[in-house]
């Protein structure tokens, strides 16, 4: 289980999260609702252990988490996997799409890097061609697709999903919603969504929560 307990998060005055907990377990789906601006893109990058709360704790099964981004250790940080509202703002432009895949696994210095990315890509439905594109030479889903593929890079055991469709067609909020599901249901992943679609909320999360209900007691 990932934990945040008392999560409070401050820019310079505002005070976006004042002591926001949840928890999200191990092969459920929880859905994350509020109105724009009211912290569930902070709170995300907190328990994605991007952005370091001035109060609070994350935990994993129990441990706290202490350092944010690479300071925590490898075996921490990838059982943790993200995909964010924007898929041009999260690929560098300069990478083909195997390249924006194989990032993590770069990182790792994996010794199979290539067969790897072949079999995420499949996964998340981007055929061969693709993988030696650019962005700019494919759609917002096709992207969306390879940044999907790059957060399942290490098989991680929480995927947390910032307005992840909120970008894409139908047809193709359908079938990531649906990669997700099946890679969920095989590895037993939590899955957090925060979204402002209530239809998708209603569809996908087993239980759904509202950020301003959420004090530091929250469960």
């Amino acid at each position: 289980m990932i934990t945040a307990e008392g999560i409070t998060v401050a820019y310079g005055r505002r005070r976006v999260l004042d002591g926001v907990s949840l928890s999200l377990a191990r092969g459920e789906t929880v859905g994350l609702r509020g109105p724009s601006g009211a912290g569930k893109s902070t709170l995300l990058r907190v328990l994605a252990l991007l952005h370091r709360p001035a109060a609070g704790t994350v935990s994993i099964d129990g441990t706290a988490i202490t350092g944010t981004r690479y300071t925590v250790p490898a075996a921490v940080r990838t059982r943790i996997g993200v995909l964010f509202q924007s898929p041009r703002a999260a690929a560098d432009p300069r990478l083909s799409l195997a390249d924006i895949i194989a990032e993590p696994l770069r990182v790792a210095r994996r010794s199979d890097i290539s067969a790897r990315v072949a079999d995420l890509a499949d996964t998340v439905g981007l055929t061969a061609d693709l993988l030696s594109r650019r962005p700019h030479a494919v759609s917002d889903g096709q992207l969306q697709r390879a940044c999907l593929a790059r957060a399942f890079a290490h098989t991680p055991d929480y995927l947390l999903c910032d307005e992840a469709t909120t970008m894409l067609d139908a047809a193709t909020q359908a079938l990531i919603a649906t990669v997700i599901t099946d890679y969920q249901q095989r590895h037993n992943a939590g899955v957090l969504i925060v979204t402002h679609d209530p239809a998708l909320m209603t569809r996908w999360a087993d239980r759904t929560l509202d950020l301003a209900d959420l004090p530091a007691t929250a469960r």
